[in-house]
């Protein structure tokens, strides 16, 4: 089959891969229908997170079944599916719990490459979710969606606790903080500042549900969240970025008693004690489990009620994975869709 490749920074082919093959009884292969590049593959594509050696990329998926181990009872041939990037039995305690993003037999599903023809999922029964009968071609999208950036971003909006009567910032106007947006639009949120300083982006945001457009960063943007909210900071936080600067934008622009969800994969980031110490602000966050919220997402995308499909602005072949990595890297793209 064929798969996308990265061999360095900024160097990714669609060669020649292994077919997948069943290898434990709970394991599924399907046939991948889209998949797509996510703002957490530009870290090793831009050098910041080293990769030892050639190494396969894709962790978002949806596809249809077509073979299933002996194991495997809650999904069969022939049926459509949506799936995390993570794999989880959802049956473990942690699971049970709502958190199969730390399943005790989670499996990272990008160590197996989604940006490929065929997938290997392991743990099937606890991983796919079937829709109930094969989705018209536009809805795809949005299921694909479903498998990391709205489950990313719905689960920030739940730990920043937004809800009715609330105010929430998203720092971070990538496809995980634009589907927050519509996360704490769908939960109830009375305004939602969106940070952001791309006018394509705005205009998403707003489509979402975004009220108010901060441009400002850094201290600048704290104080003009703080402008915004009576000196006091909003009561809820998404920070779907994961560097210093936006981590510490997101606490200082969330009020005291105030919920931030981090989502954004971490590079390099402390946390001051004294100052978090002060500020009162409860830290949730961490890999969204996205498995615990995908029945509920597959439903309001398959009834049309939400569409985070437009976050993919960019569809391209499978074998042009390399220019969708490269548009999404020079931020021409918010998120490339991939047709294998």
């Amino acid at each position: 089959m064929r798969g996308a490749v990265l061999h360095a920074p900024g160097d990714v082919r669609v060669e020649n891969r292994d077919d997948p093959r069943i290898e434990q009884p709970t394991d599924a292969i399907i046939r991948v229908s889209a998949t797509c590049v996510c703002g957490s593959d530009l870290w090793p594509y831009r050098g910041v997170q080293n990769v030892a050696g050639p190494t396969v990329m894709g962790h978002e998926y949806v596809g249809m079944v077509e073979e299933v181990g002996s194991d495997v009872t809650g999904v069969t041939p022939g049926q459509f599916v949506v799936g995390s990037f993570w794999a989880s039995d959802n049956t473990c305690e942690i699971c049970r719990a709502g958190y199969q993003s730390a399943c005790v037999h989670r499996v990272p599903m990008g160590m197996l490459g989604s940006q490929a023809e065929y997938l290997r999922v392991p743990l099937a029964d606890g991983t796919l979710v079937p829709t109930p009968e094969v989705p018209p071609a536009d809805l795809i999208p949005g299921y694909l969606a479903a498998s990391d950036v709205l489950g990313t971003g719905w689960f920030a909006a739940v730990a920043a606790e937004a809800g009715p009567g609330r105010t929430v910032a998203v720092v971070g106007d990538g496809a995980v903080g634009l589907l927050a947006i519509m996360a704490a639009r769908q939960l109830g949120a009375e305004r939602i500042i969106a940070m952001s300083r791309h006018e394509p982006r705005q205009r998403l945001a707003v489509e979402f549900g975004a009220t108010d457009i901060v441009v400002e960063r850094g201290d600048e943007g704290v104080a003009r969240i703080k402008d915004l909210t009576d000196g006091l900071g909003v009561h809820s936080m998404v920070e779907a970025v994961g560097t210093q600067e936006s981590m510490m934008q997101a606490v200082r622009a969330t009020r005291p008693g105030g919920h931030v969800g981090f989502v954004g994969v971490t590079h390099d980031v402390s946390l001051p004690g004294m100052e978090m110490f002060f500020s009162l602000v409860h830290l949730h966050g961490g890999p969204a489990p996205v498995r615990r919220f995908l029945p509920q997402l597959m439903a309001l995308i398959g009834d049309r009620t939400i569409d985070p499909g437009k976050v993919f602005d960019l569809e391209l072949p499978l074998d042009r994975a390399a220019e969708g990595y490269r548009a999404m890297d020079e931020r021409r793209a918010i998120k490339t869709l991939l047709r294998p």
